[in-house]
C-alpha cells in the first residue's frame, strides 16, 4: 500500500467560482503512479467546496441560484458581526460538501458517465489550495 500527497494552488479571479478540476486531479494520479485505490480531494479553506457532478453550465447556474435562495449572501448573520462578511460562504460550503473521495482504477479516476470534480470557491479572489492525497496500489495484478 502507498499513499502520495500533494497539491493543487491556483489564484481564485472572482468571489464565486466552481472550478472543474477533474484533469488536474488526474494529473495528480499519473504522477503518483498508483493504478488502484482511492483519492481524497479537500478544498483547505472553509468557505470553499468540493463536489461531483456534472460539467454543464446550466446546473452550475442553478447550483448559484439556490444557495442564493437558502443562504443570501446579505442575510443578517451573526459570525459577521465579527467584522467577516463571508457568513453565507461557510453555510454554503456546508451546502454544496467539503470533500470527495473518488476511486482509482488502471491509474485514472473511475469516474461516471458524466461525472466530473469541481472546486466551488465562495469567497474567492486569492490563493487556493486543494489537497490531492491518495492511497492504493501502485502494481494492479
Amino acid at each position: 500500500m502507498a499513499t502520495f500527497t500533494d497539491y493543487l494552488k491556483f489564484k481564485t479571479k472572482n468571489r464565486h467560482e466552481f472550478i472543474n478540476i477533474t484533469p488536474d486531479v488526474n494529473r495528480v494520479i499519473k504522477k503518483s503512479k498508483i493504478m488502484d485505490g482511492l483519492v481524497l480531494v479537500n478544498p483547505m479553506h472553509i468557505t470553499a467546496a468540493v463536489y461531483v457532478n456534472d460539467a454543464e453550465s446550466g446546473l452550475i447556474k442553478d447550483f448559484q441560484e439556490m444557495l442564493q435562495r437558502l443562504v443570501p449572501t446579505e442575510g443578517n448573520y451573526k459570525h459577521n458581526l465579527t467584522g467577516e462578511d463571508n457568513a453565507y460562504a461557510h453555510m454554503w460550503r456546508q451546502l454544496m460538501g467539503h470533500q470527495v473521495t473518488m476511486p482509482i482504477t488502471d491509474g485514472e479516476l473511475d469516474l461516471g458517465p458524466w461525472e466530473q470534480i469541481y472546486y466551488a470557491e465562495f469567497d474567492g479572489e486569492r490563493e487556493k489550495r486543494v489537497l490531492v492525497k491518495i492511497v492504493g496500489d501502485r502494481h494492479c495484478e
